[in-house]
């Protein structure tokens, strides 16, 4: 966490809500007519963007007028849970003949050109 954000979050910040993985959403105290009111999120961790679920990236980018409700929004049967950005780590997806995944690597399915 930076010093700076810590204090800003400290003297103006209003606490509104936290979500599963514990990152806690702000917004401005201040009410200044005609502008809006500053949202923003202090990341329980590592700070990575995509560590936000929808339903908070949603309010954060006024999107949505009001934070969603302690839980989660209510979920669609088709709807996936939430992953984080994976890429850079051991759960990172790679295709098939990627060279760091396991197995059997394919033939490519072209010749090299080789000049002469």
């Amino acid at each position: 966490m930076i010093i700076g954000t810590w204090l800003f979050t400290k003297m103006r910040g209003e606490l509104v809500g936290t979500d599963a993985e514990g990152n806690r959403y702000f917004q401005d105290k201040r009410v200044v007519p005609g502008m809006r009111r500053k949202r923003w999120v202090m990341y329980n961790g590592v700070a990575e963007a995509s560590r936000v679920p929808p339903e908070w990236h949603g309010w954060l980018h006024y999107t949505l007028a009001e934070p969603p409700p302690a839980g989660g929004l209510p979920r669609q049967p088709w709807q996936k849970e939430h992953l984080p950005n994976l890429t850079g780590t051991d759960h990172a997806y790679r295709p098939p003949g990627h060279s760091l995944s396991a197995g059997e690597k394919p033939k490519p399915a072209y010749e090299a050109w080789r000049p002469g």
